[in-house]
């Protein structure tokens, strides 16, 4: 039997009571607030929306503001996409770390590629499932060239503009060299920005006499982690009892539902048997396509 002294209030109550208490009366946990990003990165379609600044700024901002909490949780399930939105929620999440004084930890599910890969770096420390998929430090570009077809059905194709560049890759119009080397250079550059980012988080940790690092190429977790793009193995549950204690408490700090009429009609549309809307069928064809890529 405990002693009188070390009898609390607490103590006489079951755990799942100590809600009831004031705050000073109740036992010390280590909160984690968990923030999940998952999803192509950019705006897919407007049913249809990936990850972006705009709707991840409120999120990370709730997660960095819970009171008490010993660390902020990040876990990322992307294949990438737009690489300023990377970019971006990559910069919110470090601005936050530094500002609140907390760690980052990012967790990574099936993936952490591209953008995804970007994003887990502003992470003080990633942790990867064994068959999660890691890096893909690159940049790609797609798209589909429709010359061909509307030259076949005799459709004419009718651009006007002011500026010699304004029509740049036109899918309409047969593809450029000159725009392709365009592209590439701006692509080029990008690709810079990623390289240097990682370099700067990972530092020392990375095996830079590898070569194809930065090629655009990718691995599961326990080659990651030779790799030094992350830091360890393991799961969200293990990793954070392991380092704040059995007691932890994750806190899911989830995004704000969307506007009831959005989500009316979004099922309308999905009941609507025979209308496909052909925006919103290119979208899922390119989010599978960014998927796909890595095998997944």
């Amino acid at each position: 039997m405990k002693p009188m002294s070390q009898i609390t209030l607490a103590s006489l109550l079951p755990e799942r009571l100590h809600f009831l208490l004031p705050g000073r009366l109740r036992p010390e946990r280590a909160i984690v607030p968990v923030v999940r990003l998952s999803g192509p990165i950019g705006a897919v379609m407007p049913l249809r929306p990936g990850l972006a600044m705009a709707s991840m700024a409120p999120v990370l901002e709730r997660a960095f503001a819970v009171p008490g909490a010993k660390a902020v949780a990040l876990v990322i399930n992307s294949p990438g996409g737009s690489a300023a939105q990377s970019h971006l929620i990559y910069r919110r999440i470090r601005a936050l770390a530094e500002e609140k004084k907390l760690p980052v930890l990012a967790f990574v599910e099936d993936a952490a590629a591209s953008g995804g890969y970007m994003i887990a770096c502003a992470a003080d420390e990633i942790f990867a499932d064994p068959a999660s998929i890691v890096g893909s430090i690159g940049v790609v570009s797609a798209g589909f060239g429709f010359d061909r077809l509307i030259e076949r059905f005799g459709i004419e194709r009718r651009v006007h503009t002011a500026g010699e560049n304004k029509a740049i890759l036109d899918p309409f119009q047969p593809e450029d060299p000159k725009d392709v080397e365009r592209l590439k250079t701006l692509q080029r550059h990008i690709h810079d920005v990623f390289i240097d980012l990682v370099k700067a988080r990972r530092a020392e940790k990375l095996d830079t006499a590898n070569g194809d690092l930065f090629t655009g190429a990718f691995w599961v977790g326990a080659e990651a982690k030779a790799l030094g793009l992350v830091d360890g193995l393991g799961d969200i549950r293990s990793v954070l009892r392991a380092r704040f204690g059995e007691k932890v408490q994750m806190r899911m700090i989830e995004p704000a539902r969307p506007p009831l009429i959005a989500r009316l009609l979004g099922r309308r549309s999905a009941g609507q048997i025979g209308l496909i809307d052909p925006a919103e069928a290119i979208g899922a064809i390119e989010e599978r396509a960014a998927w796909a890529r890595l095998g997944l």
